[in-house]
């Protein structure tokens, strides 16, 4: 049966296990268009405050995942300040993050068959 989803390019690809800046900014975008404060935010709140970004980390991850085709700028949509830049996920953003995120509940569903002990349970 054919997947519908964008096949990931080799240098997409290439990205996997993804760094948690990259992954985070994707993960942000997840749930739509954000201006790059609103991705920061997004960031701290996703990572329960354990990751954070400053300004020259996440604007050049941005740009990274943009030359990429990961994600790409948009106008300010209707009432967004036009003064700000606006990203969006592209479809290969989205294979990308699905790809990660499979991973990580392969890995996880691993640790429970081995009965590893998750954060903050002893052994």
């Amino acid at each position: 049966m054919a997947s519908n989803k964008p096949a990931l390019s080799d240098e997409q690809r290439r990205l996997l296990p993804l760094t948690p800046a990259v992954f985070f900014v994707l993960f942000s975008l997840g749930d739509g268009e954000k201006h790059g404060y609103a991705i920061m935010q997004k960031v701290v709140t996703l990572s329960d405050g354990q990751f954070r970004m400053g300004p020259g980390t996440l604007y050049t991850t941005i740009q990274r995942l943009v030359d990429l085709q990961l994600i790409e700028e948009i106008p300010a949509a209707g009432g967004g300040d036009a003064r700000r830049r606006y990203y969006r996920l592209t479809g290969g953003g989205h294979a990308l993050l699905g790809s990660e995120l499979s991973r990580m509940t392969a890995v996880l569903e691993t640790a429970k068959k081995m009965k590893l002990a998750l954060a903050g349970r002893s052994r």
